[in-house]
């Protein structure tokens, strides 16, 4: 049963103390739960872009009404006292004056850190230059009845900041350009799109099958319909049923669920770009993913060298390019005969140490190898093309090598950014390659997705030549933004109750 957490002595001290000063605003009439709205007349950045070249010591003249969160009151006697203000835009200081608030001036006892203020005055330059409105009416319209932290930073708080990111973005100013930073950078991926005739649509996230990747999926279950049900690994065999029906160029973004383990570049639940367009192949898609990545780096501010992680990643166009087999013959010293075939690719396995188990795939232990010995070396974006049909189900073959597919994965710092195939259309090449995943599976490879056979039906009424793409967005802004984790870049993380 969910309880509600107890309060210790010390902080239950000072939220009495807030209560009684909200009890003391009531009884002046000036409850802060009733206000119902402040008419704004500008946010602090545009205060700031207005008013912000007044030469030191300079009044502006003018009036302006705002709001946002009151920081800490600092006390220049008993007349006088400056605070700051912040809102989503930033921050603002201000000045509380006895002459220009008259008996209100009391009103400043009442205060504290954290209550969100609407502030009447006028913008002015002190003598040091800073921007300050000068307060002519301040009204409380929430009082904060917890006390902010004075430090919300370091390990021993990391846990903590994921649970409570409320408290994490009103302390935390970096946290919350983040979070709107990863807004605006979604925003222009989906601006971009929409400007070259791409059709945003929204598929099912409860599926009977969830299928499109190698992953294990959640499972839940229809109580309406009594039937066991999946949240989806992929939007991908719905995005290209679409296709089928003759929508030429659509894409998704969306949360995308699988029921994987936790750490610094996974998270069960993430966020995905899928695309997929008629009449394309692989090529058109690695154009497209070049000019996705490189738009989104420019509304993140990033040119050229980039700093993450310890390293400079060199944004710049074309990207490199490597095949799937040279990159395990460089880095790995594993030839062709040795990727491509599972026992010698097992062999290869247990040399280099990997843990693996006897039910693993073929595909499995080709993907562990790769995630060894190639991906420490793809810092800088990289198309890594050509791949294995054993690890691409949903591909199309080579046609001067049926046992690789057109298939590319971009790497950034080492990370598999995006996916993308030109798409099997073969019914009957897509059943085969189903029913080696049902074996997979009753070998007890459960990331084996069960065969979706509506989709081969789809199929058979005619798929043309596509290009399809997945991107995750997460990964991508986690480089953009410097972020040394996923969590970072995801309001609210996965966490274990506390």
């Amino acid at each position: 049963m969910s309880r509600e957490p107890a309060v210790g002595p010390a902080e239950a001290e000072l939220i009495g103390a807030r209560r009684a000063k909200l009890d003391a605003l009531r009884s002046r009439g000036e409850d802060p739960f009733a206000q119902t709205k402040f008419e704004r007349s500008a946010s602090l950045a545009e205060v700031r872009d207005r008013f912000g070249s007044l030469p030191a010591g300079e009044h502006s003249g003018a009036s302006v009404d705002v709001a946002g969160r009151l920081g800490t009151l600092r006390r220049m006697g008993k007349k006088a006292a400056f605070s700051d203000l912040t809102d989503q835009s930033g921050r603002l200081q201000l000045y509380f004056q006895g002459s220009e608030l008259g008996g209100a001036l009391s009103q400043l006892e009442l205060l504290d850190r954290g209550d969100v203020l609407g502030i009447s005055g006028e913008p002015f330059a002190t003598k040091t230059g800073e921007l300050t409105v000068g307060v002519k009416r301040a009204v409380v319209l929430c009082k904060a009845l917890r006390p902010l932290p004075e430090k919300w930073h370091g390990l021993t708080d990391i846990e903590e900041r994921y649970r409570k990111r409320y408290v994490d973005l009103i302390v935390n100013r970096p946290v919350l350009e983040t979070m709107l930073l990863r807004s605006r950078i979604i925003a222009e991926i989906r601006r971009y799109l929409d400007e070259r005739k791409y059709v945003e649509v929204e598929t099912p996230t409860l599926l009977t099958i969830a299928g499109g990747a190698n992953a294990r999926p959640f499972v839940t279950h229809s109580h309406a319909l009594d039937i066991p049900l999946q949240l989806r690994i992929a939007t991908e065999l719905n995005l290209k049923r679409l296709i089928v029906g003759g929508m030429e160029k659509v894409y998704e973004i969306g949360r995308t669920f699988r029921n994987e383990g936790i750490d610094r570049t996974h998270n069960p639940e993430f966020t995905m770009l899928e695309l997929y367009e008629a009449f394309t192949d692989v090529e058109g898609m690695m154009g497209l993913a070049e000019n996705v990545v490189m738009h989104a780096a420019s509304v993140a501010g990033v040119r050229d060298a980039h700093g993450f992680d310890g390293e400079k990643i060199r944004f710049q166009r074309p990207f490199a390019r490597v095949s799937y087999l040279d990159a395990m013959k460089q880095y790995g010293d594993l030839p062709r005969e040795t990727v491509l075939d599972f026992e010698r690719a097992r062999a290869a396995a247990a040399r280099l140490k990997i843990d693996l188990h006897g039910h693993d795939s073929h595909a499995h232990v080709i993907d562990k190898l790769f995630e060894v010995v190639a991906e420490p070396n793809l810092t800088d974006p990289t198309f890594v093309v050509d791949h294995p049909v054993v690890v691409s189900p949903l591909a199309k073959r080579k046609r001067d090598d049926p046992e690789l597919v057109e298939r590319f994965e971009l790497f950034i710092a080492h990370m598999e950014i995006a996916n993308a195939f030109s798409e099997l259309n073969d019914p009957d090449d897509q059943r085969r390659r189903f029913q080696a995943q049902v074996g997979d599976r009753a070998r007890g490879d459960f990331e084996a997705p069960e065969p979706d056979w509506d989709f081969v039906q789809a199929l058979e009424y005619g798929m043309p030549p596509t290009g399809g793409i997945g991107i995750g967005i997460d990964r991508l802004v986690m480089i953009l933004a410097s972020q040394e984790s996923l969590r970072d870049v995801l309001l609210f993380p996965l966490q274990r109750p506390q």
